[in-house]
């Protein structure tokens, strides 16, 4: 593998990590699944994983041609995407996403608190917003859309789909996982998490404005 291909799969990687932010969403994950047993914890983490990998390379494959229908270019699309993910990062580093996440945690175990049995949380709120959410979908169509050689485009989908193994992993042993790193130590890997994000927004945001007015 080239040095190129390299650097592609590390910065896709780094920025889907980032993105997903599993270690960030395993608190959440653990205590929407703390009333099932371990085969419903296990079942949950297989089915959310499942989905988001549906929308995040259903999106990854479709990027383009919803780009071309709607006459928007990459660097349009580039910039915006900085600018999404910025919003995101700024987030992350003041624990806003994280308190959010908790808040619709809490407001879907209060939902359904007295119901028999736990209730699938796969799609909504696990698959959908909090592993396949808008700046990792963005990021997807994105990432697609700038490469042409399906080579890269392979670095691409092998970078999301080993973060997405990542995540299911996580997940599933989300509860010793939470117990291990405490609150203090996964806000300050959130927070850090989020600079690097914002860094990495800004670097899209530059690119896009310079290549939409040739600079």
């Amino acid at each position: 593998m080239s040095a190129d291909l390299i650097s592609l799969f590390t910065a896709t990687f780094v920025t889907f990590f980032v993105l997903i932010d599993a270690l960030g969403v395993a608190p959440v994950f653990a205590t929407l699944t703390a009333n099932g047993d371990a085969a419903y914890r296990r079942r949950m983490a297989i089915k959310s994983i499942f989905v988001a990998t549906i929308i995040i390379y259903g999106f990854a494959f479709g990027g383009s041609w919803l780009l071309g229908a709607m006459h928007i270019s990459i660097d349009a699309f580039r910039a915006a995407g900085g600018i999404l993910l910025f919003m995101i990062a700024l987030d992350m580093v003041f624990e806003k996403r994280t308190e959010r996440r908790e808040n619709r945690a809490e407001e879907h175990l209060g939902t359904h608190a007295a119901d028999p049995e736990p209730d699938d949380i796969s799609v909504f709120p696990l698959g959908i917003p909090m592993v396949a959410g808008p700046g990792s979908i963005a990021t997807a169509m994105f990432y697609m859309s700038d490469k042409s050689d399906w080579i890269e485009k392979g670095i691409v989908l092998s970078a999301i789909g080993l973060n997405l193994i990542l995540t299911l992993v996580i997940f599933l042993i989300a509860g010793p996982l939470v117990r291990m790193m405490g609150a203090s130590v996964a806000g300050a890997l959130t927070r850090i998490l989020g600079v690097i994000l914002a860094a990495l927004s800004v670097q899209l945001l530059i690119d896009g404005i310079r290549g939409a007015f040739n600079l």
